[in-house]
């Protein structure tokens, strides 16, 4: 019973010792991916990047207790860290003291509602993301991500955060401004990511980059020409507190929390569910969010933000051979263990190497190739991709996620309003009765028409379905008889029932009779209760198509 709500004792009871050494490695070579991309992560959400570090400890040990994933490694991500900053921006100034509490209060909303969604079973509603809509915003943003790093990677102050046009043109404004061994310790991280990407994938080459980049500025003493530092970064793990909060707060930075439920959700649990299917074990969304949102409100008591569970990481862990939850318990104890003492050594951090990481790590989520297939495939599907990839970068990431969302929900609706219709013809070569569009040599009735609905009947596509029928009976006038073949309907509402019935009952006056064949159990039970079985009698209680063509004589 306990294990229902504390999935860990599910594989910490049947644990092997064999997979120890399998987790202490991949634990082990997270912490070291964690530790400067923790930090990276802070600074693009706006923070000092010990926060980074802070979120890196107890929420990943939390997640592990509460959560179905076995391999999630769970953290800061480009992503959210960008969308906090946009929506807390508006509130004050990033890297203020007013700012980080707002942080620390949007962290601890995103929590709260976290845990409601999973108490009142709402894993659901992460389906009315459309998978274009996800990568068309995820393309954008990774592109305003980059970009926001411009102001580390150059060395001068840039104020146009979200914005990308007024941003480049600002960038273009005081490109003088460049401070060159800024741009050249950037420039040269980038070099060795992508290289160290290209041919050695998983050696932590972010560890490289910041070794050698704080090794550069304490030799030659860099700072003193204008290269920005890290600086202090605070030794220990904080002690808890609840973050300050007022009303206004809260209403300010609620659709901020909802974006950030959604997106970080969705990335989450999309790798979640691909590595649980690929090692045989299931994950489930609701508890996944109990197990977000403890982890979130145990963030923002210990001065930690938002974390989600990451896919780059996430496949560090998995292909460093993580078994179970042990290897994110392992990587939030060195974390934790560099908090204590090795903090100090980040002094001398440039800003720069942690600008290229993120740069870096956002680069491979610009997807092109999607835009292509979706085109190529469903061209609405393709819009939708291009339309909020255009309006996350014209109208900002919330807007952009907002109106992607809006027209996929719009072209769903228009989708279920104009159901798929087939007229049917016999085949005698297949023996079947299928679409005569694809099969033009499909026998016909000349005094039967008979019409597939592929999809359920509801109050939104009745009307297009009568219409569909008298547009087909205009170009028939011979037929006597309307077959309905509803093995495609999975589900009827009451209207459409009353739709159809007012049908049949119009027809019949004009003589013409209606059949419906191939109900599915439950379709065919709402029909009974809507007592057509006393209106048409066995009419509508053919389970095939031939039963109805040869009682009715047409073959």
């Amino acid at each position: 019973m306990l294990a229902r709500y504390v999935p860990a004792l599910t594989w910490l009871r049947t644990y092997q010792r064999d997979d120890f050494k399998s987790d202490f490695s991949a634990g082990l070579t997270v912490a070291i991916m964690l530790v400067p991309q923790g930090m990276a992560y802070a600074m693009l959400a706006g923070l000092p990047p010990v926060i980074g570090l802070y979120a890196c400890t107890l929420p990943l040990i939390v997640y592990v207790l509460f959560g179905t994933s076995r391999q999630l490694a769970v953290g800061p991500v480009a992503m959210v860290s960008l969308l906090a900053s946009v929506g807390v921006s508006k509130l004050a100034d990033p890297g203020s003291k007013e700012y980080v509490a707002l942080v620390l209060l949007l962290t601890f909303m995103t929590g709260v509602l976290q845990l409601l969604l999973g108490v009142l079973r709402m894993g659901f509603v992460v389906n009315f993301l459309s998978h274009a809509v996800i990568s068309g915003f995820t393309s954008a943003a990774a592109i305003v991500i980059g970009l926001s790093q411009l102001k580390h990677l150059l060395g001068i102050p840039l104020e146009n955060q979200e914005n990308i046009f007024a941003l480049l043109y600002e960038t273009v404004r005081k490109i003088r401004q460049t401070n060159l061994l800024t741009f050249l310790i950037g420039v040269s991280s980038i070099v060795i990511l992508l290289w160290f990407k290209k041919k050695r994938s998983r050696f932590p080459a972010p560890l490289v980059i910041v070794f050698f980049g704080s090794l550069e500025v304490f030799a030659f003493h860099l700072e003193r020409y204008g290269v920005k530092i890290v600086g202090n970064v605070p030794q220990g793990i904080p002690t808890p507190s609840l973050p300050a909060f007022s009303v206004n707060s809260l209403e300010a930075l609620l659709p901020t929390a909802i974006t950030i439920i959604f997106v970080g959700f969705i990335e989450s649990f999309a790798i979640a569910q691909s590595i649980a299917t690929k090692e045989r074990y299931k994950v489930d969304a609701n508890q996944e969010l109990l197990g977000l949102g403890v982890a979130n409100l145990v963030s923002a008591l210990f001065s930690g933000y938002i974390v989600t569970g990451g896919f780059s990481r996430t496949a560090v862990n998995y292909q460093a051979g993580a078994k179970t939850g042990l290897a994110s318990i392992i990587t939030a104890i060195f974390i934790m263990l560099t908090l204590l003492f090795f903090t100090p050594i980040f002094y001398y951090l440039p800003n720069a190497v942690l600008a290229a990481i993120v740069m870096v790590a956002v680069y491979g989520l610009i997807d092109v190739q999607e835009l292509r297939h979706l085109f190529r495939l469903k061209r609405v599907d393709g819009w939708t991709l291009a339309l909020t990839f255009v309006c996350t970068l014209m109208l900002g990431i919330e807007n952009g996620i907002l109106i992607g969302v809006v027209f996929s929900l719009l072209v769903f609706i228009w989708r279920s309003s104009h159901p798929h219709m087939a007229e049917l013809g016999y085949v005698k070569a297949e023996n079947a009765f299928l679409n005569i569009k694809r099969f033009p040599d499909a026998q016909i009735f000349s005094n039967a028409l008979i019409l597939r609905v592929d999809a359920a009947m509801f109050f939104a596509n009745t009307r297009f379905i009568e219409n569909h029928l008298r547009n087909c009976l205009v170009d028939r006038p011979a037929v006597k008889y309307v077959i309905f073949d509803l093995s495609g309907v999975n589900d009827i509402d009451a209207v459409a029932l009353h739709a159809l019935h007012d049908l049949v009952h119009e027809f019949r006056k004009q003589g013409i009779e209606f059949a419906l064949a191939g109900m599915k159990g439950p379709v065919r039970d709402l029909f009974e209760k809507a007592g057509w079985q006393e209106k048409c009698g066995h009419k509508i209680a053919y389970h095939t198509l031939p039963q109805v063509i040869k009682d009715l004589g047409l073959m």
